[in-house]
Parts: C-alpha cells; sequence; structure tokens
C-alpha cells in the first residue's frame, strides 16, 4: 500500500476520533465526576427569631491557674454570618444549611415588622444553600409562611425550601397550583463537579398537633418520605445524599438504621447541643452526644448525624470526606460556639492581661470561637431592632382596676405580703385567691394554648416568675417587665395524678424547709384547695378541672391524662416541679413559643376600652382563680 492510500486510510479513524473526544467534551459538565472529595457542611437550626446576642456566664482561666465565672456578649445572627463567612473560605467544597424553626420566640418575630421578615432579611446575608420547613414555620398558618417564603425568594440570595414530605392541602396558599416551586422535596447542587442531593424533612406529628397548618395540609411518615427522596435522587446518579431533618435527634437515631442511601444527617427540632465535654466544664451546656453522631444504615454504611443546638449560638462545621463511588469513609467536624471578646469579672472589665489569657482559654476549649458580629448583617438587624424599640413603647392595654402581684395568697404577716400595694392588701382578695396578675397570665396560656398550640386542659404558670402588677395604661416594655425572662413553652401529657403532685411539688417548694415564695402554682382551667400547714403531699384537696366543652368543672381524674400548657423552665423541673421532669419525652413536646408573646396575643383579644381605645384588661371571675381556698400561709 502507498503512503497516499495508507494516510487515507487512516482518515476516517481519525475523524471518528476527533468526534468521538468532540462528543466526550459536550459531554462532560453532565458526566458525574467520580473522585473522592472533602465536603464541608456548615448549618444552623433553630434559631427561633433570636437575632440579637446576649450575655452568657462561662468557666475559663483569667490567668490565675483555673477556672472561674465570667461574662461575655455571645450568639446573634450577625455572628452566624460572619463565622459561616469565614468557615467557608477556608474550603473550595461548601454547603450552608439551616435545619427549620426559624421563625417564633422573640419579639422580632412579628413585632419587629411582619411575621418573619427580620428573619428572612438576615438569613439572606448567608444565603444558605438549602432551609428546610420546621413545625414553627407553620405557626400562622399556610398563608403567612408563604410570606416569609415570598421574602426568602425575593431577596438577592433566593434559598431553596425543602419538605419531602409535606402536602399542601387544595385551598393552600403553598399548593403547588397558587406557588410552584415554593417548597420542593430535595434539590441537588454541585461542588467540585460533584453532584450532592440534599432533602428535607418535617416532623409530621407534632407540626400538625401544636402548630397550625391549614386544615387539608398533611405531612406523610418521615422515613417513607425520605427513603421515597433518596431513591429518586439515586436513580438521578447522585450518590452523595444529605438529609435535612427537622425530627429530633432521638428520632433521626430511630430512622437512620431504616433507610438505605443516605450519608449526612443535618438535624433540628430537639434543640440537641453536640460535642465533647468541655461544653458542660465551661459552662456552654450538656451535651446529649458526640459532633458527629457515627450510625449506619440498613446496609452498613455509615451515616454522619449533626445538630447545632439553639438560638444562633452554634455554628456546625461538619467535614466529610468521600471515596470515589460516594461512600462516607470519615467524617469530623466543629460545634463553633460563638462568642465575643468583651469578658467581664465580678461586673468589672477584664484587664488586657486577663483578656489576652481569657482568649487563650477559649481556644483551648476548641469549641468556643471569638467571632465579630458581620458588620453587614449589623447593618441588616439595626432597623428591626428599631422596630423592637419602637414597639416597646407601644401603649397596648389599659388595666382599669389594678391587677395585683401577689406570689402566694395569705394575710399580714406571711411571705410575700409587702409585694402587693397598700391598695392590694386592704381589699385582701390577693390574701385569699393570690395576685390577680399571676391567674391572668395561667389564663392566657390556657386560652392561647386552645386558640394556636394543639390545646391544652390545664395551664401552669410559678408565681415568682410574673414580676410586676399592672394599673392604667401599659406599655409593650410593662407587658414584658410581667414576663421578664424570655421563657417558652412546653405541652406535656400528665395523668390526674401526675397533676396532684405537679401542686404538691409546688407548695411544697414554698412551704418546705426553706422554702421561698415563687414557685407556688397558678393554673388556668384548674382549682383547688390550699392548706399550707398540711403535711408535704397532703396540702392539695378538691381538686377541679374546668370541662370546656361542658363548661363545668368536674373533679380531678387521676388515672385519665390531661394536656398541661406550661413553662419549659417548669417542665423540666424548675422551682422544685419533680414530677414535671419525670414525665418521659414520649409524653412532651417543646412547644418553643415565648411566653410574652403568649401574653401578647391573648392581650390583643380582649375587648377594646371605648375611651382609650386600648384592650382592656380586667380581674378575671372569681371562679377562675386556682386557689379556690387557702389557710395556714406562713
Amino acid at each position: 500500500m502507498s503512503l497516499i492510500s495508507h494516510r487515507h486510510a487512516l482518515r476516517p479513524l481519525a475523524l471518528a476520533l476527533a468526534a468521538s473526544a468532540l462528543l466526550a467534551a459536550c459531554s462532560t459538565p453532565s458526566t458525574p465526576v467520580r473522585q473522592p472529595m472533602e465536603l464541608r457542611i456548615l448549618h444552623i437550626n433553630d434559631h427561633h427569631s433570636t437575632l440579637e446576642s446576649k450575655r452568657k456566664t462561662l468557666q475559663l482561666d483569667a490567668g490565675a491557674g483555673k477556672a472561674e465565672a465570667v461574662a461575655v456578649d455571645a450568639a446573634g445572627f450577625p455572628r452566624v454570618t460572619q463565622a459561616i463567612e469565614e468557615l467557608a473560605a477556608q474550603s473550595p467544597n461548601v454547603l450552608k444549611l439551616h435545619a427549620g424553626d426559624a421563625l417564633t420566640g422573640t419579639l422580632y418575630f412579628n413585632r419587629g415588622g411582619a411575621a418573619g421578615e427580620a428573619d428572612a432579611a438576615l438569613m439572606s446575608t448567608v444565603c444558605f444553600d438549602a432551609f428546610t420547613l420546621g413545625n414553627h414555620e407553620f405557626d400562622k398558618g399556610d398563608s403567612s409562611l408563604k410570606s416569609f417564603l415570598d421574602r426568602l425568594r425575593t431577596a438577592s440570595c433566593k434559598t431553596p425550601v425543602l419538605s419531602a414530605n409535606v402536602r399542601f392541602g387544595a385551598g393552600s396558599a403553598l399548593n403547588t397550583a397558587r406557588a410552584p416551586g415554593y417548597v420542593s422535596p430535595s434539590t441537588v447542587v454541585e461542588r467540585g463537579g460533584q453532584k450532592i442531593g440534599i432533602i428535607g424533612l418535617t416532623i409530621a406529628g407534632k407540626t400538625k398537633a401544636s402548630s397550625s397548618p391549614d386544615a387539608d395540609t398533611t405531612f406523610e411518615d418521615e422515613a417513607t418520605a425520605a427513603q421515597r427522596e433518596i431513591d429518586a435522587l439515586r436513580a438521578q446518579g447522585i450518590n452523595k445524599i444529605v438529609l435535612m431533618s427537622h425530627i429530633g435527634y432521638d428520632y433521626d437515631r430511630q430512622i437512620v438504621p431504616r433507610l438505605s442511601g443516605v450519608d449526612v444527617v443535618v438535624g433540628g427540632d430537639s434543640h440537641t447541643l453536640l460535642g465533647p465535654d468541655v461544653l458542660k466544664t465551661t459552662g456552654v451546656g450538656t451535651p446529649g452526644g458526640t459532633y458527629p453522631t457515627r450510625l449506619t444504615d440498613k446496609d452498613g454504611s455509615t451515616v454522619c448525624v449533626v445538630q447545632a443546638w439553639e438560638y444562633a449560638q452554634v455554628v456546625g462545621e461538619l467535614k466529610v470526606q468521600f471515596d470515589a463511588d460516594g461512600r462516607v469513609t470519615q467524617c469530623s467536624g466543629t460545634p463553633h460556639v460563638l462568642i465575643g471578646d468583651d469578658f467581664t469579672l465580678g461586673g468589672k472589665a477584664a484587664t488586657d492581661a486577663q483578656k489576652a489569657a481569657l482568649k487563650a482559654s477559649a481556644a483551648a476549649t476548641g469549641v468556643l470561637r471569638v467571632t465579630t458580629p458581620s458588620a453587614k448583617a449589623t447593618a441588616v438587624l439595626q432597623p428591626f431592632k428599631d422596630k423592637v424599640a419602637q414597639f416597646n413603647l407601644k401603649q397596648v392595654a389599659i388595666a382599669p382596676q389594678e391587677l395585683c402581684s401577689r406570689r402566694v395568697p395569705g394575710g399580714a404577716g406571711t411571705m410575700n405580703y409587702s409585694q402587693s400595694s397598700a391598695a392590694c392588701n386592704a381589699e385582701g382578695s390577693v390574701s385569699v385567691r393570690g395576685g390577680d396578675i399571676q391567674q391572668l397570665v395561667a389564663q392566657a396560656y390556657l386560652e392561647e394554648a386552645n386558640r394556636h398550640y394543639g390545646g391544652a386542659d390545664i395551664s401552669l404558670q410559678s408565681g415568682g416568675g410574673v414580676r410586676i402588677p399592672l394599673l392604667g395604661v401599659t406599655t409593650a416594655a410593662q407587658v414584658i417587665q410581667v414576663l421578664p425572662f424570655g421563657n417558652t413553652l412546653f405541652r406535656l401529657d400528665i395523668t390526674g395524678a401526675e397533676v396532684k403532685g405537679m401542686l404538691e411539688d409546688g407548695l411544697e417548694a414554698v412551704y418546705g424547709a426553706s422554702g421561698t415564695p415563687g414557685p407556688y402554682p397558678y393554673t388556668g382551667g384548674l382549682r383547688f384547695d390550699v392548706n399550707a400547714a398540711a403535711a408535704a403531699g397532703q396540702r392539695v384537696s378538691g381538686i377541679e378541672v374546668y370541662d370546656q366543652a361542658a363548661r363545668l368543672w368536674k373533679p380531678l381524674e387521676t388515672a385519665r391524662t390531661y394536656k398541661l400548657f406550661v413553662l419549659g423552665f417548669n417542665a423540666t423541673g424548675g422551682d422544685g416541679y419533680k414530677t414535671l421532669a419525670a414525665v418521659p419525652d414520649s409524653r412532651r413536646m417543646d412547644i418553643g413559643v415565648l411566653d410574652a408573646d403568649v401574653f401578647f396575643n391573648y392581650i390583643e383579644r380582649q375587648p377594646v376600652d371605648a375611651a382609650s381605645g386600648l384592650p382592656r384588661l380586667s380581674r378575671l371571675p372569681t371562679d377562675l382563680y386556682s386557689t379556690r381556698s387557702f389557710q395556714g400561709g406562713r
């Protein structure tokens, strides 16, 4: 064969090879890259409208060689923004995730603007790669949730919103026919040329029972929905899957062994602090598990589970190593607890030497991260901060007759008698039934629970948790002074026997050895007779529960289960309520709504006073007071 004919023979092969190369080049972007990678996941959850920083007391070494109490500014969303920005700059393959419950918990939620407006604005300073719906996103119904999502969508960052198990009803503002693309089961992102699937889950029963989704909006079983979406992503050739599960740490650990194909779970809902024991010794909090928690799925593959506590205090940083086939080979990370460096000891600013020692002590923990708040996020927060300040000055109610404050009943010479004004003591009703304002707060909890939070039969408020009386024109700031501690509410299912135990606990904490007046029980929908001089466990009698359907008071049934709406402080044993602390997790639910905000909602529903145009706060009818009769106080 001649050289010319040989060249002609090779020409078709060369053209075929060139065409093949061209096709391969054109198809590269859609062809999954199969090589190992490290993925860094930065995440928060359950910030609950907690946008401002707050003082926190820690145990650190100020240079004396021992730990001592140190106060420092901590948390706040501008710190979250800054920490995520700094950590994201350290890696090319980063995901920024929010695992739900952005809303409800402070006045920023609906007093600093429209519901969720401030939260959407601050979340957009981070620009999360995905956000999953928590139960509290539904607290004001589907229409309010859509307005919040509108704000996330119209911001410079359009955060994908996920939930694989929500089904919006036909009448819902978020039904796919009305709001296409607003909420998706999952999203796919690309990092380092590799595709990563992200799935969202919303806690089903809790959302339906204790938030306010539309009546025909439903929530599918979490594990069923998760597996369906995992399978759909794997069918697309995606072999790295992150589940954003707003279902709680314990539930995460239950469903992971039932799933196949999930690699990482970024959780929320249970407000679980994960990490090393140093979190406890430094006074941050008590960890509920390791960070990350390593589990195995039904196929025996490694799954890394994380959560970032609550209230914009922690940014989780999870590093996950994948092999070329998308299997997790290693995961490690840090729950970064965000603090400032304005340390004070005994109320005095730290000296330069002490400050240097404290910063070194913080760094040595491996979890405390000194972080300067983001200037950008601080500027975004400021107008909402101004609105909250203006709201505090707003006149919100009028109390024509003094709502007397008294922690415990009892006449002259008994404990806490002097708390009431001279006029209230002269009138004498506080000596018989206790404080009017304490009772009103307990009633407010009961009524609002039945309007918005899944219902309650009874409520509880410790007398000492209500701080001031009200008389005349009342500002929002004064309402906050009534309930200044920023407690959130729980709902517990307790037996009638436990109801009696709860009341006896409160009275023992008041009238037992070294008792104080603060724990005295004020209840809504529950009334009883008190003999403070009786022996422990025998001080309460004649307990009755108000039957809301029949509108009658009925004797407490010891074997029946009642729904109790109560501050988280008491629900976890605060003020000596050990019976409530012993209620198992299966019968308790963290509602998460702020006590003062519940009281504001109650106030707004009261009849309008003709002269002032403000809601009128009046004393309750006598038969609604929890202490029906009282004797034997000291």
